[in-house]
């Protein structure tokens, strides 16, 4: 199974669940990626604090979504709804595919804490949702 994680920049939330992922399940292949990101920029340094609490591996290079990602993908995980309807206007074929992270999970069309240029306590915070989010995931794919 490969699983896409996608949010704005994939430098916070997309990169952190990505290293949940592959440490709760070894099994799934995952990847992200960000609708507007930088290519080649490195995780905040405020996500690899709280990875590196964690006991995860974090190192992580950017990269803006592409539709080799998308057709790569079997389930793609985004961190909001916006970026869920982003990636459906863009790539219609891969509506039924695509699904916030919350709705997903929880049924909610809920976003996830985007801690982009807060304080790591912020980091903790959306670290500690993402996890917990997924975990139920993991068991539900």
């Amino acid at each position: 199974m490969k699983v896409l994680f996608v949010c704005t920049g994939n430098t916070c939330r997309s990169p952190m669940a990505e290293a949940i992922l592959k440490k709760i399940n070894e099994q799934i292949e995952v990847k992200s990626a960000g609708i507007f990101a930088a290519d080649g920029a490195g995780m905040s340094v405020n996500a690899q604090t709280v990875l590196k609490e964690k006991n995860i591996p974090c190192s992580h290079q950017s990269r803006t979504l592409t539709k080799e990602d998308i057709e790569w993908a079997d389930y793609i995980f985004t961190m909001t709804t916006s970026h869920k309807n982003y990636i459906m206007q863009m790539f219609p074929k891969a509506a039924d595919k695509t699904f916030s992270i919350k709705e997903f999970v929880l049924g909610r069309h809920e976003d996830v804490i985007d801690p982009y240029g807060g304080p790591v306590e912020l980091y903790r915070k959306t670290y500690n949702e993402l996890e917990s989010l997924i975990r139920q995931l993991a068991a539900k794919l």
